[in-house]
């Protein structure tokens, strides 16, 4: 009989504290995700938003990109439609741990490809270095690209694809970023 008395008093007790805890959890605000606050999640944020793409030489429309923050700021989401509507998505994020960004880019277009690579900024431009993989071919190839915000509010993105045969970079994609309000 003393045991039950003593559970019944302990359940009481338990009652009676579990409003109070739960009101000190709402009144206590959680702290922002450490991906709102530390800065190195911000160093690629000039590449946020709606973007229209030309080739930087010829100045003809390649196609328009939209990069979303995702996650509470942890990471962004790239989805690309082309010109002729060919579509592809990247995923990019900061990893605190190798003090590194990494993209990894999957499209379906022409048989199929992934960009898998990783840097950071130098030289005030988003440089990323990796590989390229063709699933139709089964080849892959040393890949880097390089995103520069420029003092006009537009973006280049400038791709390298590595020729083994030549032993040279070759120019994969050159592309001018602009807000579509550039462009009007």
């Amino acid at each position: 009989m003393k045991y039950l008395t003593a559970a019944a008093s302990c359940a009481a007790l338990l009652a009676n504290s579990l409003p109070a805890t739960a009101q000190q959890a709402q009144s206590q605000t959680p702290p922002p995700p450490v991906c709102e606050t530390d800065p190195a999640f911000k160093a690629w944020s000039f590449w946020e938003g709606d973007w229209s793409v030309t080739g930087r030489t010829n100045g003809t429309f390649q196609g328009t990109n939209k990069i979303t923050v995702v996650e509470q700021g942890c990471a962004f989401r790239e989805e690309w439609t082309s010109a002729n509507g060919g579509t592809g998505q990247s995923l990019n994020y900061y990893n605190p741990i190798s003090k590194k960004w990494r993209q990894v880019w999957v499209s379906a277009g022409a048989g199929g490809y992934l960009i898998d690579f990783e840097g950071n900024i130098e030289d005030g431009s988003m440089k990323l270095l990796g590989e390229i993989f063709y699933y139709a071919q089964g080849t892959r190839f040393p890949f880097r690209g390089t995103w520069t915000h420029n003092e006009d509010g537009t973006v280049r993105q400038f791709f390298e694809q590595y020729n083994p045969e030549t032993d040279e970079w070759a120019v994969w994609f050159d592309g001018l970023y602009a807000r579509p309000e550039q462009t009007d």
